[in-house]
């Protein structure tokens, strides 16, 4: 007898400022899947203690439809560990992550389905153009170029907010249980086969992005200082190469006086390496503060998230039982 049952979809997205925006996101969503017919869906929507109203818009959409479940966090934990906190609540073969604010569009998701059915584990939305701030833009790069030195992230494919991945891969990123999760660096740790492929990037029409100058730094830490012991390294190598100047430069001085005995001794160049001698130290002190500090919130059991309520929960996993405390 020929089996018919329908591959499902899993939709994880992040919510934060999106009273206005999840509701037409989640219909387009509804309407993309039936129209296709191949699968079915659900939502996971995570509201990652949005200061406006978006948990009752959310609350409100979960009574009208049990595809959809809602997780409420305690407080804001960051998009990608609102991200893990979906991955806990997935039922599905594919898990689809989407932003909350529309930019990411639903319709196309099937453009990023069937490139993974080709044979991928992942596959990003790639945008020929982004409308984006520049600022965002410089973000978005900044955090391409750090994925490629810090988390082997594949060259020459484009990583997004807006992808999909497989089952087994979400399986095997939700058993990372420390704070400070940077999803994707994660997601190259289970598998190498990852593509990208074009999608349209909308234009924001409601509100300005969540990301502030601040929470782009945390998430250039999280990189920097959670998937990789490069920096460590590199700061290694800067050490020597700083030592190594300030030998050649005092050969030169030491040179200078024995060809020159007249040649004064110069308070400028003194108090410049000096000072950069010191920039180096207080550098690499730091990071080294940064690494000492998320190994001492990890050894004392941080939560990633906290889950305060939930609705039509259809699967709860060991993970974020320990995580809520239930």
């Amino acid at each position: 007898m020929e089996n018919n049952k329908k591959e499902k979809l899993s939709f994880v997205i992040p919510c934060y400022r999106s009273e206005q925006t999840i509701e037409s996101v989640a219909k387009e969503i509804n309407d993309t899947v039936l129209s296709d017919g191949r699968y079915e869906y659900e939502m996971i929507c995570v509201n990652d203690s949005s200061p406006d109203d978006t948990i009752s818009v959310l609350n409100r959409m979960a009574e009208k439809d049990e595809r959809i479940t809602v997780v409420d966090l305690a407080r804001n934990f960051g998009q990608h560990a609102a991200i893990m906190a979906g991955f806990n609540y997935v039922t599905g073969d594919i898990v689809v992550v989407m932003d909350d604010d529309g930019q990411t569009p639903p319709n196309e998701v099937f453009k990023i389905v069937d490139k993974l059915n080709e044979g991928y584990d992942m596959v990003s939305a790639k945008y020929p153009v982004k409308r984006e701030s520049l600022f965002r833009r410089f973000g978005s790069w900044t955090s391409t170029v750090m994925g490629e030195i810090l988390a082997s992230k594949p060259k020459n494919v484009e990583i997004n907010s807006y992808y999909a991945v497989r089952r087994f891969v979400v399986d095997e990123v939700i058993k990372y249980r420390n704070p400070y999760p940077n999803v994707q660096g994660l997601i190259f740790r289970v598998t190498r086969r990852i593509t990208d492929t074009e999608i349209n990037h909308r234009a924001r029409e409601v509100g300005t992005s969540g990301y502030s100058i601040t929470k782009l730094i945390a998430l250039w830490m999280n990189s920097f200082t959670s998937f990789s012991e490069k920096p460590l390294r590199m700061a290694s190598l800067l050490g020597v190469l700083s030592s190594a100047c300030g030998f050649i430069f005092g050969i030169v001085i030491i040179i200078r006086k024995l060809l020159n005995p007249a040649v004064p001794l110069g308070y400028s160049s003194t108090m410049a390496v000096m000072l950069f001698m010191f920039g180096i130290v207080l550098l690499v002190l730091g990071l080294l503060g940064e690494y000492i500090g998320r190994m001492y919130i990890c050894i004392n059991n941080a939560p990633q998230f906290v889950v305060r309520d939930e609705k039509n929960a259809k699967k709860k996993t060991a993970a974020s039982s320990e995580n809520d405390g239930n």
